[in-house]
């Protein structure tokens, strides 16, 4: 089999040593933070519009409904994060991995993700209009509905994982990397230039493509 000439994320390590408690209360709007552990906490419903956490590892936290508008993450570690309703427009993620993610509706328009890893997750709906996605994989996931209208991608992959709907419309694609992920329905396929997809893929996107088209299949 030829080898592929779609360029996979380049995921920078990720190590965080030294980890304290907070000891001063929950953090608040405009904070800085580093190098803190929050484990088994819940900051629901909390302002933290335009935080930065660097360094941090994040453990079975809530962030139901809190405000991270603005908030910016670097060398960060999610486990088991749930939040029905994630606030996080025009938010900034460096080096960040999510594992077990439960979203319910995420709302991550305007943003900006580069060498990011979410794994194992499930996600109902996740919004990441007009968002730069550099460097980004998303493996074993559950999504309900993935929204990349006007998006920009470079080195995306997507493994293993499982799409309802998948929107494209206006993105521009470079090295996407949909091969083992199932998708039920496509909304914009003219996003579809820079994506890989395989054979069996594309037999299945034949129809809309055809209908996007103005194509007209008969006998």
């Amino acid at each position: 089999m030829p080898k592929s000439s779609t360029r996979s994320p380049r995921i920078e390590d990720l190590v965080l040593r030294d980890l304290a408690v907070p000891q001063d209360g929950p953090p608040e709007a405009g904070d800085h933070r580093g190098g803190e552990l929050y484990s088994a906490t819940s900051l629901d419903g909390l302002d933290l519009g335009g935080i930065s956490f660097s360094e941090c590892l994040f453990e079975g936290i809530s962030l139901n409904e809190t405000q991270l508008r603005g908030a910016r993450f670097r060398e960060c570690r999610f486990t088991e994060l749930f939040a029905p309703v994630f606030a996080a427009a025009r938010s900034s993620w460096r080096n960040v991995r999510l594992e077990g993610t439960r979203w319910g509706s995420a709302e991550l328009y305007d943003s900006t993700l580069e060498s990011v890893r979410i794994s194992g997750g499930k996600l109902d709906f996740l919004n990441l209009r007009s968002s730069t996605l550099t460097d980004v994989d998303i493996s074993d996931c559950i999504i309900g509905d993935l929204d990349l209208t006007d998006a920009k991608g470079v080195r995306v992959a997507l493994r293993n994982c499982r799409i309802n709907t998948l929107t494209l419309t206006g993105s521009r694609l470079r090295d996407v990397d949909l091969r083992t992920t199932e998708f039920r329905a496509l909304n914009g396929p003219d996003g579809l230039g820079g994506v890989t997809i395989d054979s069996y893929q594309l037999g299945l996107l034949a129809p809309i493509l055809a209908e996007n088209l103005g194509l007209r299949v008969e006998g």
